[in-house]
């Protein structure tokens, strides 16, 4: 395991300790692609010698204490043998065997980033595929000391959607969230597009137990010279179009939530009719000669920095100090691939409920969809998905041709760290005339972990040789 400073540790030193959370080696059962509705588990590494996977009746976590303190995974996967893979430590590093009934291999095969693998020393990111089910492992993963060594949501309460998360840090945000929902407390979500912000707003709505409506205000998509009509509302007659009184979108959302989408996008007079409103908890109506009391709750989303904007003069800083009770920034999908399977089952789980429990993807589309970048982050997932499962038909079975040109390119091409990587070897190799040891040295690494290296990426040392 690497520590936050890149350096081994010994086999008698604790993780360190980085303020409140320690850096540990964690692997997540991230998606079961024969049955995409359920939950995934996260498995906290630190504490244990070894953990075995292979097939069983249901899936059951199986934990022994003590000396040799091991953890058995087992899922109804019919595609995994009933012993299939162990994971175990060599060195202070954890390695992958594939070792099926009788220590003779698995049916199957056991899979890292796409490759067969009999043995492999697992690195930060490594994708596991065992059958119809992926797993991903990550080797020093903040988090609480305090913190469950297995976490199997299957197991807890329904989770709120847009709450649901298997990463220990963004559990801890998450967490702080709840009593901050039933507040009056203003909320900042920032983040990239996609990342589900209005979700997330909902869902601090939901938990608010406010009586009122929650009500969405594209700030972007407002007409410029009707954004503070439609906000605050309008008399009759009070400007050219104004036929009948109008609420505004402010008194709509009188007792309950109002949530400003891009709010970076809201002019100038705007920022300062709402700071007004805020303050003073109450609003008039263009054409209006009385001011109207309003019990509101704001939540303001944006995918843009909207300090680094009120630095630059582009956004008023007293709106900002009103809004800014509590700053969430919600990570891009890429940076959350362990929760890629929670998401997709989630979005999966709005069809009909017999339509949703037929859906199967197939391992090529779920190994697709877990190596892809999502730039569109969730949104881009929920469109992918939206549109497999409508050409899938009634096999209901998401093939990789039923997902976009994009998300199967995935599979062409190893990730950017892998790529790099690969692309260092073939020029040391070159460098060296195909002596493993040299390169071994040049990188700085075990001549053992170079060969495991040339083997995962298939490059064959021998066409070097000089």
């Amino acid at each position: 395991m690497i520590d936050g400073q890149d350096r081994t540790l010994s086999s008698t030193e604790e993780p360190k300790e980085i303020g409140d959370a320690h850096h540990r080696p964690h692997l997540f059962l991230v998606l079961e692609a024969h049955r995409p509705l359920a939950l995934p588990v996260r498995v906290s590494l630190a504490k244990l010698d070894g953990l075995d996977i292979g097939r069983g009746a249901t899936r059951q976590l199986e934990a022994t204490t003590g000396p040799g303190a091991r953890l058995t995974i087992r899922t109804d996967d019919r595609r995994m043998s009933a012993p299939h893979a162990r994971l175990g430590k060599l060195l202070q590093r954890w390695v992958i065997d594939d070792v099926g009934p009788d220590n003779q291999g698995s049916k199957n095969g056991t899979f890292v980033n796409g490759i067969r693998t009999t043995r492999d020393e697992l690195e930060d990111g490594d994708l596991i595929e065992l059958g119809q089910t992926f797993f991903l492992y990550r080797e020093a993963l903040p988090c609480d000391p305090n913190e469950p060594p297995v976490l199997d949501l299957a197991a807890l309460r329904p989770v709120v959607p847009g709450f649901g998360t298997v990463l220990p840090q963004l559990h801890r945000v998450f967490d702080k969230l709840v009593p901050i929902a039933r507040s009056t407390v203003s909320v900042i979500l920032e983040g990239e597009t996609g990342t589900g912000k209005e979700v997330m707003a909902r869902a601090l709505h939901a938990l608010s137990g406010r009586p009122g409506d929650f009500v969405a205000v594209n700030c972007g998509a407002l007409p410029k010279d009707l954004v503070e009509a439609e906000l605050f509302g309008h008399k009759k007659g009070s400007f050219s179009g104004a036929t009948e009184d109008r609420l505004g979108l402010v008194r709509s959302a009188d007792r309950g939530t109002l949530f400003l989408d891009e709010i970076g996008d809201l002019p100038a007079p705007a920022q300062a009719a709402l700071l007004r409103t805020l303050q003073e908890r109450e609003v008039r109506p263009i054409g209006g000669t009385r001011s109207i009391a309003v019990d509101l709750r704001v939540i303001a989303a944006t995918h843009r920095s909207l300090e680094r904007m009120v630095a630059a003069g582009s956004f008023r800083a007293d709106l900002w100090n009103r809004l800014a009770g509590q700053k969430v920034e919600l990570p891009p999908l890429r940076a959350r691939r362990e929760d890629l399977g929670l998401l997709a089952g989630a979005i999966l789980a709005r069809l009909p409920p017999e339509q949703a429990a037929r859906i199967r993807i197939h391992p090529r589309a779920a190994r697709a969809m877990l190596r892809h970048d999502w730039p569109g982050n969730v949104r881009e997932l929920e469109k992918c998905l939206g549109t497999a499962v409508v050409l899938a038909g009634e096999e209901k079975q998401l093939e990789l041709e039923h997902l976009p040109a994009a998300v199967q390119r995935a599979l062409e091409a190893l990730p950017a760290e892998d790529a790099a990587r690969r692309d260092e070897l073939v020029a040391l190799l070159g460098e060296h005339g195909g002596n493993i040891t040299a390169v071994a040295k040049a990188m700085g690494k075990a001549r053992m972990q170079v060969q495991r290296w040339l083997k995962r990426y298939a490059i064959d040392a021998e066409r070097f040789r000089r």
